[in-house]
């Protein structure tokens, strides 16, 4: 799946369940395979030479470890309210030659608007750059609450880094006395 010199962005969606709306969006950072990391919320722009993979769980736990920060794009949909819906949405449009493109992320209750969303979103900032990068992609994925609290999540990892801390010198000369 990956080649040398790319950089690979990893796409996956999840539904979690939970008794608060933190625990549900937890479950479903886990079951995307990214909840023991950091994440560090990203804008829309798409690195030239990019390759991106719709996959059922980010690899990522394979390459960093606990704590480390995640470079993600993600949309995330909560509720407590049994019978509503919760859908998230990332959507993109990418240059098949550079690999340079554009990401936005939408969540709301209902399908067909974050679809639609999406859609205008994308053709929207494309127009703005005066850019035509084709037909947008998009993962949606969504759940109905059925009685505990519910959350949907479309998550695009780019990659982890581990912390590396920096002391500053007035804490590292205090702590050494």
């Amino acid at each position: 799946m990956e080649n040398s010199g790319r950089m690979h962005l990893y796409i996956a969606s999840a539904v979690g369940r939970g008794r608060t709306e933190l625990s549900a969006f937890d479950a479903a950072l886990l079951d995307a395979g990214v909840a023991n990391f950091n994440l560090i919320r990203l804008s829309s722009v798409i690195p030239g030479g990019a390759a991106l993979h719709r996959v059922s769980r980010c690899p990522f736990s394979d390459r960093g470890a606990w704590g480390d920060r995640l470079y993600a794009v993600y949309a995330e949909s909560r509720t407590i309210r049994s019978g509503e819906q919760v859908w998230a949405g990332v959507g993109w449009i990418q240059d098949p030659v550079t690999g340079q493109g554009l990401f936005v992320e939408h969540e709301g209750h209902d399908e067909a608007a974050v679809r639609g969303d999406i859609a205008a979103s994308l053709d929207d900032l494309a127009r703005n750059r005066g850019l035509d990068f084709g037909e947008p992609q998009m993962v949606v994925d969504g759940a109905m609450c059925t009685g505990s609290p519910t959350c949907a999540l479309v998550i695009c990892g780019y990659a982890t880094t581990a912390w590396n801390p920096v002391r500053e010198p007035a804490v590292a000369a205090e702590a050494a006395r």
